[in-house]
């Protein structure tokens, strides 16, 4: 550059790259949020505390394998379990254990746990 030479225009920084970036975490934030609605199961977990009422009665305890139920040890079909367990229980709000056994899904667990809760027990409890 000598001294006698024009000044030349100031550039002007490209915004092309800045738009891209935006872009890129809009698509980010997008794919890494949770569109679906979350459903909350209001099972407490054994020795969680929560005010729980202490354990009494008759045990009730539910293993839950990937094949079959069992109320305390004796096989139970399952659309049978809230029979049987109504004949140990006082009243639907009564503690029934729930505990899954020998690589049982979630899901199982869950369905069971669905099973008994529409047929008016709301004293489930999960364990491990």
């Amino acid at each position: 550059m000598t001294l006698f030479e024009p000044p030349r225009k100031a550039r002007r920084p490209s915004l092309t790259p800045l738009i891209d970036v935006v872009f890129l975490l809009l698509v980010f934030f997008m794919l890494a949020s949770r569109f679906g609605t979350e459903v909350m199961l209001p099972m407490p977990l054994a020795g969680s505390g929560g005010g729980a009422e202490a354990y009494s009665g008759p045990p009730r305890l539910v293993d839950i394998t990937p094949g079959q139920t069992l109320l305390n040890g004796l096989g139970t079909e399952e659309a049978g379990l809230a029979a049987a367990l109504a004949a140990l229980m006082d009243g639907p709000g009564d503690t029934v254990i729930l505990r899954g056994r020998d690589g049982a899904s979630l899901q199982r667990v869950v369905s069971v746990a669905d099973t008994l809760r529409a047929e008016g027990f709301t004293g489930l409890v999960l364990v491990e």
